[in-house]
């Protein structure tokens, strides 16, 4: 079994449901008592918040490369970055290390061209949904046409995202914001919506919706049992 190293802590709220759902996949396939063997740098997400809101990448940057290379160093056979925003610096933090980083963006779009959905609806934060490097990345390397809420439900996703479910703030009238969206995206034509925030899948749950739903976390998550067990 390869060694996973988890980037997390951007939220820990989210980090945790890596850690949960990582084990329990090995659990699945190998039985017993068996877990995964983890390598885990949690950050303090603060000065990352603050460094995003005043528009400083490199400084985001720095601080994500020098764990990244912590782990790297602890003996992570391969990498996660256990956030949607901060594949935004995924580049240069790949290209710091010498361990394949799996990125989340292409892990979603496979499951998404597997399930034969060409047009997709997108929620994350605003820079995941404005800015080019996640958008675009699906757009030009797997085709996709992705699509975004407008001007104020981005503001309404972006808000709820870190006043409240980067908080454990679960709230049922953000909720049923959500789903409202999410409704808007699909009489556009999205034949699904990526749930593109690793905090938003502990908001809105498959059961209260007909639209498809693709959960960022549980995606990449899964995608890394797969690799951890490859021979």
């Amino acid at each position: 079994m390869k060694k996973i190293g988890l980037l997390g802590g951007m939220s820990w709220e989210s980090t945790q449901d890596y850690y949960r759902i990582i084990n329990e996949g090995i659990k699945e396939r190998l039985g017993g008592l068996h877990s995964a063997e983890i390598i885990l740098y949690s950050v303090d997400f603060d000065p990352i918040e603050k460094l995003q809101q005043e528009g400083d990448w490199s400084g985001t940057e720095s601080i994500l490369i020098k764990a990244a290379r912590s782990i790297e160093k602890a003996g992570a056979d391969f990498l996660l970055i256990c956030t949607n925003t901060m594949h935004k610096v995924a580049p240069e933090i790949e290209k710091a290390l010498s361990i394949p980083l799996l990125h989340i963006a292409d892990a979603t779009a496979e499951a998404l061209i597997q399930d034969g959905v060409s047009c997709v609806g997108l929620l994350g934060t605003a820079f995941t949904m404005e800015q080019k490097f996640y958008k675009r990345r699906l757009e030009e390397k797997f085709g996709l046409v992705v699509l975004i809420p407008g001007d104020n439900d981005r503001k309404t996703v972006h808000r709820v995202i870190y006043e409240e479910l980067c908080l454990g703030n679960i709230r049922k009238d953000s909720a049923e914001d959500f789903y409202r969206i999410m409704g808007k995206l699909a009489e556009k034509g999205a034949e699904a919506v990526i749930l593109g925030c690793t905090e938003i899948g502990q908001l809105v749950q498959q059961s209260n919706t007909k639209i498809r739903l693709y959960d960022t976390t549980g995606i990449h998550a899964r995608q890394a049992v797969e690799y951890a067990l490859e021979d």
